[in-house]
């Protein structure tokens, strides 16, 4: 496979082979750069950030300046301005990373097909699960691959500021996503499961004695804020404001389910679940308590409609045939 790029006024050709099981990627004057050193840039291009790059890598932060040191060093002009707060492109390194984004893509995309093939493998489809209660639907699961037995079901965890960006970069084909979506681009699908709500608080909170809450005690704590969500899907999720419209503030920014229930085991803040996830979160320092006055939170599949495949519509068949689970 041959590439070839236009990278400060050079053009430069890149052929991709494996030396010393390595992938690696041959460039003028007999330069080889490893597919990991390549990975390292793109991940930092993204991040801006030596030490979230590092742990979205797993490797060391000192593997990722190194890395970048040698490609700078290869490529004769800096591919990031540092400062002792800041991680910026230059205008090189954001050529660069534009240049090598679908290349990369490409050669990842080339080698899971050939992985697939070898198994008897035609077709894969990615699927982002926003619920926990990946357990409780496996029926859905097992039933599509009884049925398809010549396509494989990838299911990862997906995050909730970042769901919708990778549907549509097409990071992901289907996502399981609460309801509503009202995004014109996607594509709602049928609804996998419908779950009661519960407020979750620290053991030693004001709270924990109570049989149950309404949504207006909700106004007087505090709560989390996450950025990037739409605002009519953040508020069906946690409303803006209780019944009788009391503010229910946000607070700390968060960005992972993992952070948002420590606080939570902590004190420093209350928040509303669906109520599967206290089979999946079951801590000492948490309780859980029933919500009187919130409707059912469903979760349905969610697609990019202009990347609609038979793949896709099978899925969505097999749910549609399997029926709502209630929790």
């Amino acid at each position: 496979m041959s590439v070839t790029l236009l990278r400060a006024e050079t053009l430069i050709n890149i052929d991709f082979g494996a030396v010393d099981n390595r992938w690696v990627i041959a460039a003028g004057h007999g330069g080889i750069v490893e597919l990991r050193d390549i990975e390292i840039f793109l991940a930092l291009a993204e991040e801006l950030h030596f030490g979230r790059a590092a742990e979205r890598l797993r490797v060391s932060q000192a593997r990722v300046s190194q890395a970048i040191k040698k490609q700078e060093r290869r490529i004769g002009a800096a591919l990031f301005d540092r400062t002792s707060r800041t991680v910026v492109l230059t205008e090189v390194g954001r050529q660069l990373r534009d240049d090598l984004q679908p290349v990369y893509a490409g050669l990842h995309g080339s080698l899971e097909r050939a992985r697939l093939a070898a198994r008897g493998i035609t077709a894969q489809l990615r699927i982002g699960m926003l619920p926990f209660n990946v357990v409780d639907l496996h029926p859905y699961w097992r039933t599509f691959r009884s049925r398809y037995p010549q396509w494989e079901l990838r299911i990862r965890p997906a995050s909730f500021n970042d769901v919708f960006r990778q549907l549509r970069s097409g990071e992901l084909d289907v996502c399981v996503a609460w309801l509503p979506v009202e995004e014109s681009d996607l594509t709602v699908g049928p609804v996998l499961c419908t779950d009661r709500r519960v407020l979750a608080v620290a053991a030693d909170h004001e709270l924990a004695g109570r049989a149950s809450v309404s949504l207006e005690v909700f106004a007087d704590f505090p709560h989390v804020s996450a950025p990037g969500l739409p605002a009519y899907w953040e508020d069906s999720y946690l409303p803006f404001h209780t019944r009788r419209g009391r503010p229910i503030e946000r607070g700390r920014p968060v960005a992972s389910a993992d952070e948002l229930i420590s606080l939570v085991g902590m004190g420093e803040v209350v928040h509303g679940f669906p109520s599967h996830v206290i089979g999946y979160w079951g801590m000492p320092n948490v309780h859980w308590l029933p919500v009187s006055d919130m409707p059912a939170l469903s979760f349905a599949l969610v697609w990019r409609t202009e990347a609609e495949t038979d793949l896709i519509r099978a899925l969505a068949g097999t749910v549609r045939d399997l029926g709502v689970l209630r929790f």
